[in-house]
């Protein structure tokens, strides 16, 4: 058990005397650390007093330009992740954000004092070296210490190296953890960041403006999907945190800002999966004088141009798929959709009655106050949208499942909207955006019957809204794209959770790491 647990794999889910083991051989480990800062205090040397430590250069640009730097002194910092004793002489490799630098250090450059003091250092620690950068004879490319600096000490060991950080959920929960042990994890979030500054970078050229709406909402509106609520002390007023922030940047239409974007985040106190966490990050933006054709080229190119910035290609392995983003993307209607995989046409149906006994015919359930568009909606979720691997653009929406899309000028039943599914997941919700304040007051009222009848999941009838409709908003095309899931194939991350620094998990005890500061 105690192996186990120096490998950094120990399970949450033990059984409560495991548990016990577990917190015994940690407590020592923890306590053989403690008596070394002791003593480290009791020579005068407080690591946590340390205030700044002038690191001149990086682990990373060491390497890439050691031609420049050989010879020179530097200042870097970081952890230590390995120590190597060799008598008079050790090695330990130092790990900061950009890579990892071997470190060589003798008792002749550095005193013996000092030298003695290094057995007081533990794998873990944050150390500060100035050094001469060198090449050793094996080749290595390092620093020979000349000072060397304890800038904080570790209490706590990290996984065995062998054997790393494995546990799924202990990754999670303990992400500091999983960052310091998993390079790829580090490469994963530093990918994110460059993924959401070229989302930016692609949007601003385009003439788009960044803006910032609420948080906190009055009426939850925007979306389909149940919000959660808080409530204001002071104004005594129940809100909501939104799910989405299309009605306000859509008033910032109204207002005269003809193209709007705002990446940030939402909430939805819906499941949780390997698709979804409550709160996640999104792209939404809003663009006058355009429709819903506008803005399927505005997604394809910005997938595209933000997958051959950052990776340097647009061909893409997932999973086992090599997705193409290179190619113009696929575009099929829903019903089309539901008539390949389902082979179900519901441009025959006509009543309800059909509706229904097709729904009881191929196990679908429904609700009674579905129309004929959920019903439609219902097929394809169960026999489409799964086998679309590529990217592909559905196509005309039924107008009972989309209350703030503009109709079909040819079919009043269908709204000009498209939703791009990959890897049979939507990524982006999109649709020339209703401007009729009477057609949208309309179906705000249906939504809030539907709401009234115990489906929390729709919408009230925003009325500020419906008055900035009033006044005039020009025709305009918009989108949602979710930040998370574009992550997840560009860095071909199986869950929403490898995406995300900090994912909601339910709450677990952790009294075998608390207990250490008691």
């Amino acid at each position: 058990m105690k192996l186990i647990f120096l490998a950094g794999c120990f399970n949450l889910n033990e059984e409560i005397n495991n548990n016990e083991v577990q917190n015994q051989d940690i407590n020592e480990l923890s306590q053989i650390r403690r008596s070394k800062l002791k003593e480290l205090a009791d020579g005068g040397m407080d690591p946590y007093a340390i205030t700044e430590f002038g690191v001149t250069a990086f682990a990373g640009d060491i390497h890439a330009n050691f031609e420049r730097l050989e010879n020179t002194e530097v200042c870097a910092a970081g952890r230590i992740m390995s120590k190597r004793d060799m008598g008079k002489a050790s090695f330990m490799d130092l790990s900061d954000a950009t890579g990892r630098i071997q470190i060589y250090i003798r008792v002749n450059e550095i005193g013996e004092q000092a030298y003695s003091d290094l057995r007081l250092w533990d794998i873990g620690d944050i150390a500060g070296i100035k050094g001469e950068v060198f090449r050793t004879r094996r080749g290595e490319i390092s620093i020979k210490a000349g000072k060397l600096t304890l800038l904080s000490k570790s209490l706590l060991p990290l996984p065995e190296k062998f054997h790393g950080l494995r546990d799924t959920e202990l990754r999670y929960r303990q992400r500091y953890l999983d960052l310091i042990i998993n390079s790829n994890v580090r490469e994963t979030f530093q990918k994110r960041s460059l993924i959401v500054r070229e989302i930016r970078r692609f949007l601003d050229s385009r003439g788009f403006l960044e803006v910032e709406t609420p948080i906190l909402q009055k009426i939850p509106g925007g979306g389909y999907a149940r919000p959660f609520t808080t409530h204001h002390n002071t104004l005594d007023l129940d809100l909501y945190m939104r799910i989405a922030p299309e009605l306000y940047l859509k008033r910032l239409i109204v207002g005269g800002f003809d193209r709007v974007y705002e990446i940030g985040r939402n909430f939805r106190n819906e499941g949780i999966s390997i698709q979804h966490n409550p709160e996640f990050t999104m792209l939404e933006l809003y663009q006058a004088y355009t429709d819903y054709k506008g803005m399927m080229d505005l997604a394809e190119n910005l997938i595209r141009t933000a997958a051959q910035t950052v990776l340097g290609t647009t061909q893409v392995q997932y999973g086992d798929v090599l997705l193409d983003f290179g190619v113009p993307f696929k575009k099929i209607t829903m019903t089309d959709a539901v008539r390949e995989h389902a082979g179900v046409d519901f441009n025959d149906i006509s009543d309800m009655c059909t509706a229904h006994k097709l729904c009881k015919e191929h196990d679908i359930e429904y609700k009674q106050t579905h129309k004929k568009g959920d019903i439609l909606n219902l097929f394809f979720e169960k026999y489409a949208e799964h086998k679309l691997i590529q990217p592909t653009f559905i196509t005309d929406y039924p107008v009972d499942i989309s209350p703030l899309a503009k109709r079909k000028s040819e079919n009043g039943e269908l709204t000009e909207r498209f939703e791009l599914f990959i890897v049979g997941r939507e990524h982006a919700n999109a649709f020339s955006e209703l401007n009729d304040p009477i057609d949208q007051r309309k179906r705000f009222e249906e939504q809030a019957a539907l709401r009234s009848a115990g489906d929390d999941e729709a919408c009230d009838v925003d009325e500020d809204f419906l008055c900035a409709l009033e006044y005039g908003m020009p025709p305009a095309g918009g989108m949602g794209i979710g930040i998370d899931r574009l992550i997840m194939l560009l860095t071909n991350s199986m869950s929403i959770r490898d995406v995300l620094l900090f994912p909601t998990l339910k709450p677990k005890n952790l009294h075998s790491l608390h207990s250490l500061n008691s």
